[in-house]
């Protein structure tokens, strides 16, 4: 695990806005409960406190990083991918995670720990906690970027009020004027879409993983299941294939939609909204997807989805 190296100068420095907020990881845990495999589900509930679930303990991360006793986990929650959007969109990590200290290098590590049977309950608690938040956030575009400080030096109003591009409110306007503002009524939208609806015929591309560099017929047999198993039998923190791809996948919607945003327009009652929505709808349900099948596969053995 990191130590606690981060000075408090540079902690206050960090983005005070997350992405997905609080209901946003929400989602992600709700959806990923709904996928959970027996073995994974126990180990779920035996793991987190009484009447916990992963949409409840999915905030946490986001909760304790700006305590003292967790400022080494707050540069974990996102790669600053160098890149030139709007004009070129990627994600490399030599090149962005050099220093080792990145959400790939972060699920890789926790991947490791959660089934450490070495470490007490409590450090295993917290990797759950900390694969929970981060397998959400790595599917955030703007925690995968680092121009403008990954939008959060891009001034803009929701609603009216002053905010920045990782503002949560998109979320927040979908959740009240949609969904009687649950999170619950909300995720159980997304799994339908997942298991019957429009999401259905897209699931298996989301847990299988091609390779920026290897060969068209390597790159087909590398899906989740062989990226963690063959990931455990070195127990390095070498980040993965899998989350790699799916930050890839992420930052190219920077590209794509996320900078064609008008600066200091309003981002809550604009054509932007309208086109932002289902964007972080798919992205929610392929992570709360992704989630479930990452602890299948660490518990069961396979994806089982």
């Amino acid at each position: 695990m990191w130590c606690a190296t981060l000075t408090a100068v540079f902690v206050s420095l960090l983005p005070k806005v997350h992405g997905w907020g609080a209901s946003g990881h929400e989602a992600v845990g709700a959806i990923a409960q709904q996928f959970l495999a027996s073995e994974a589900s126990s180990f779920v509930a035996s793991t987190l406190d009484s009447g916990e679930t992963l949409s409840s303990a999915a905030p946490w991360a986001d909760d304790v990083r700006s305590e003292s006793a967790f400022a080494w986990s707050a540069p974990l929650h996102f790669v600053d991918a160098e890149d030139d959007p709007p004009s070129s969109c990627s994600v490399s990590e030599s090149r962005d995670c050099s220093d080792g200290e990145c959400i790939l290098t972060a699920i890789a590590n926790y991947t490791s720990r959660v089934v450490d049977d070495s470490l007490s309950h409590e450090q295993i608690y917290e990797a759950l906690k900390f694969l929970d938040h981060f397998i959400g956030d790595i599917g955030q575009p703007l925690h995968v970027e680092a121009f403008e400080l990954g939008g959060n030096d891009i001034k803009a109003k929701c609603g009216g009020s002053s905010t920045n591009l990782q503002d949560s409110g998109l979320i927040n306007k979908r959740l009240k004027a949609d969904f009687g503002s649950s999170v619950a009524t909300w995720a159980n939208t997304l799994v339908t879409r997942i298991k019957s609806g429009e999401y259905a015929n897209l699931t298996s591309d989301w847990i299988s993983c091609s390779s920026t560099t290897e060969q068209v017929s390597r790159r087909e047999l590398r899906n989740v299941e062989t990226d963690i198993k063959g990931h455990l039998a070195s127990r390095s923190t070498t980040p993965l294939e899998c989350p790699h791809i799916w930050a890839v996948e992420a930052n190219e919607l920077n590209c794509e939609f996320v900078f064609t945003y008008t600066q200091f327009s309003d981002l809550c009652s604009t054509s932007y909204y309208d086109g932002a929505i289902p964007l972080i709808e798919l992205q929610l349900a392929k992570q709360g997807f992704r989630l479930a099948a990452w602890l299948n596969v660490l518990f069961d053995g396979s994806p089982n989805l």
